[in-house]
């Protein structure tokens, strides 16, 4: 999520797109090569890294926060103009406009969400970021068997891929879907080179469950129309296209197949029991508990916070989002957004290069259908387990706004078995964490705290006997 008071590279909602836009230039020789910068913001220092190259007669650029694990982040324009380098990153509503000064250094500063950050870059070497220590993360030989995957979703007329991981021998074994998160996942849910599914995916085959992972349609090896285009009641289409694979396996027990959901994945859970296939139980990890529209105003204020921010500034956080959000809302179509948007932009000062990507991302499919869904109906509807695990330290899906929602909603349900539980100290990744802000996730070598994997095995085993 983007926030106001400094570089936020973790996006919960926002896709990281592949594609570089050409470049409208003068003397693009001059600025072609990686360019380091460190911004100052909050109290906290983060190195910014820019890869310019040439392609022809056009320039095109990524973007690496090392210090967030964040590499390659897709730079949309590239444009030198006399001695001014602009440089436009829409998909984490950011843009970098620098006044070369002489051959190694460039005069500027870096805005997001409409705050500006000085930021100076000189060249540099690096040409990738260095990846931190992932101790958790699962080396062969398992002690399990591992199969590439394919499975359709013959509602929308496509191919799902994954990786199914099963006990060893014969079964038949209880089993679960892994759903992720919001933005364009791979079957690892991998995230600031945490491969979170990988390493809950391993803990549960080895603790004797058969686990089916996959990319997310149009990523990776998956078809499909992808993120944003795509609703999450379409990746909950997915999600039950997963579970009738899994219910046709020979080494699982077709009445012990479950789903256990993350962030977004908590909102999926519920929709394909209630509305495509049923479930023999649910794990929702971080799942919001309302709207999206509340769960975005409350997380950037709460980020806001824990970085120092003032009550004033966090009050304006929030009624910022409140307007452009209820704009979003409010509005007939695509149109009236764009017009009612831009009156907000100008009382908030917005640049004219964020405006654009903006309008774009808030009148994407999968937006206004977030900001506008409410979980509780579905939930009150659960006639199965369920379990609801939140982090006391998460600031995507904070636990004060959502667990006693999500267990008021769930004690009304038909529920045999209905918990909600906070772990203290873990974050939204249920990683141990200090603050809970994105920008700890990369910096903390736990990928999944093992009292949050043993606490989702142990319930798990606990419904399948």
């Amino acid at each position: 999520m983007q926030i106001v008071q400094r570089l936020v590279i973790v996006l919960a909602l926002a896709a990281l797109m592949p594609w570089a836009g050409p470049a409208q230039a003068q003397s693009l020789d001059t600025v072609v090569g990686s360019w380091q910068g460190q911004l100052e913001a909050g109290g906290t220092e983060l190195r910014v890294v820019f890869h310019i190259e040439q392609e022809a007669d056009s320039l095109t650029a990524t973007m690496d926060s090392p210090d967030q694990g964040a590499t390659g982040i897709s730079v949309e324009t590239v444009r030198v103009q006399n001695d001014t380098l602009t440089l436009d990153v829409p998909s984490i509503n950011g843009a970098y406009v620098g006044t070369m000064t002489d051959a190694e250094t460039i005069e500027g500063s870096w805005t997001q969400t409409g705050q500006s950050f000085p930021l100076t870059l000189t060249p540099t070497d690096d040409s990738t970021a260095e990846a931190p220590e992932r101790p958790q993360h699962p080396e062969p030989p398992y002690p399990y068997a591992e199969e590439e995957v394919r499975f359709p979703n013959a509602d929308d007329g496509f191919t799902l891929a994954g990786t199914l991981t099963a006990p060893e021998g014969d079964g038949p074994h209880p089993a679960v879907v892994l759903v992720s998160g919001s933005g364009p996942q791979d079957r690892n849910s991998e995230l600031m080179d945490h491969r979170l599914f990988h390493v809950l995916a391993d803990h549960l085959t080895r603790q004797g469950l058969a686990v089916l992972r996959y990319d997310e349609r149009g990523v990776g090896e998956s078809e499909g129309p992808s993120f944003p285009a795509s609703t999450t009641e379409a990746y909950a289409r997915d999600a039950a296209s997963a579970a009738r694979f899994l219910k046709g396996r020979p080494e699982v027990d077709a009445e012990r197949v479950g789903l256990i959901g993350l962030s977004e994945g908590g909102l999926v859970g519920p929709m394909v029991h209630t509305q495509h296939e049923p479930l023999a139980f649910l794990v929702l990890m971080a799942g919001p508990a309302v709207s999206g529209r509340d769960i975005i105003i409350e997380q950037q204020a709460r980020m806001a916070a824990v970085q120092g921010a003032e009550a004033s500034v966090v009050d304006s956080t929030r009624r910022t989002q409140e307007r452009m959000f209820d704009a979003v809302l409010g509005a007939s179509d695509s149109s009236a957004v764009a017009d009612t948007l831009q009156s907000v932009f100008d009382a908030e000062g917005v640049p004219e290069a964020q405006r654009n990507a903006q309008i774009e991302r808030f009148t994407a499919p999968w937006f206004t259908f977030f900001l506008k869904y409410d979980p509780q109906p579905v939930l009150t509807q659960l006639d199965i387990p369920v379990l609801a695990l939140f982090g006391s330290k998460d600031l995507q899906v904070p636990p004060e706004q959502n667990a006693e929602i999500m267990r008021s909603a769930l004690e009304e349900s038909p529920s045999p078995d209905a918990t909600v539980e906070v772990l203290d100290g873990l974050n939204h990744l249920f990683q141990p964490a200090e603050t809970g802000h994105p920008t700890e996730y990369s910096q903390i070598e736990t990928t999944m705290a093992p009292k949050a994997l043993e606490r989702v095995s142990g319930w798990i085993r606990e419904q399948a006997e």
